[in-house]
């Protein structure tokens, strides 16, 4: 990546590339609903890409790997990217509508400059602020497929705090990424990082587990069906999507990498109308240039700050 530009070519496929698989991901969480039980699900899913990784990342286990010098940081690595998130997207889709889900999920590029001010000292520029504003419009016109009034009927339910609380843990495990302190993880063989987030996230799962089955709520149909989504959301949206937001969010910064996150009810909205045999709409394509627009301004300030360091 040149210097003089936060957002190569590069850069801007870790960043697009999950966005349209975590959208396959929400679509693939919601044929799951009666199925396989969210709990159940996400555990399956990440038990099933640590046994993929496995082979590459097998070095994690050995006695001098730099992991078991960083277990907390991976704990919480763990619980935040892979034992919380996921399962309370599931979690959302149970009772909440995809509508109300994305729409909330929306509002991330807002929570990420919060927590980097709060936590990271990270100041708030106006760029930034103007460009999460229209960016969030874009995904409200996407929702509302281009009739404002009907988000007025919207009705929250407790999937969407579900949803939002996922959301700023997901804030929290982003700015984390980009912040790994003296732990030199940038040098650390990728499988191996991305195994340990994994494992610990699998046991944080699992612990969750527990409370779905003492509340008599595990749910698991065997079907060619089921098994051929657990396949899917274990390596595209697990494996996939995690090495490149990792690259990408270390590249651009949390903060910008973020309004690449609203592309999800974009790719959503498209993958639905695919299946349902409808083109895409007019405000479809406002809606893109709505959520790049919002990118552009943001990234116009992170560039002109590495711009700025490097003299």
């Amino acid at each position: 990546m040149s210097s003089g530009s936060v957002l190569s070519p590069r850069v801007l496929v870790y960043l697009i590339l999950p966005t349209i698989l975590w959208a396959g991901n929400a679509i693939v969480g919601r044929l799951a609903v009666g199925e396989i039980s969210p709990i159940l699900l996400n555990t399956l899913r990440w038990s099933l890409a640590a046994l993929i990784l496995l082979p590459l990342g097998w070095r994690l286990f050995k006695s001098d790997s730099p992991i078991w010098q960083n277990k907390v940081r991976f704990l919480w690595l763990g619980l935040l990217g892979v034992g919380s998130y996921n399962a309370l997207l599931y979690l959302s889709l149970e009772t909440s509508t995809p509508i109300n889900v994305t729409l909330i999920g929306g509002s991330m590029p807002m929570w990420m400059l919060l927590i980097g001010a709060l936590f990271y000292r990270q100041s708030i520029q106006w760029q930034q602020m103007v460009g999460a504003l229209i960016s969030l419009l874009g995904v409200v016109l996407v929702l509302s497929r281009g009739d404002l009034s009907s988000l007025m009927g919207i009705q929250l339910v407790l999937g969407d705090l579900y949803i939002l609380l996922a959301t700023i843990l997901w804030g929290f495990y982003s700015w984390m990424l980009s912040h790994p302190g003296k732990s030199s993880e940038q040098q650390w063989p990728w499988a191996e990082f991305l195994l340990a987030q994994v494992l610990f996230g699998v046991v944080w799962s699992t612990a969750f587990l527990g409370g779905e089955w003492a509340m008599d709520a595990v749910v698991f149909s065997l079907t060619p069906e089921t098994i051929a989504l657990l396949i899917f959301v274990a390596i595209a949206p697990s494996l996939i999507a995690y090495r490149c937001w990792g690259l990408g969010v270390r590249a651009a910064g949390p903060a910008l990498a973020s309004f690449f996150a609203n592309l999800i009810p974009l790719f959503t909205a498209l993958m639905s109308a695919a299946l349902l045999g409808e083109p895409p709409q007019l405000f479809h394509g406002l809606a893109f240039v709505m959520i790049v627009a919002g990118i552009v301004i943001s990234s116009r300030k992170q560039s002109a700050d590495k711009q700025s360091s490097a003299h």
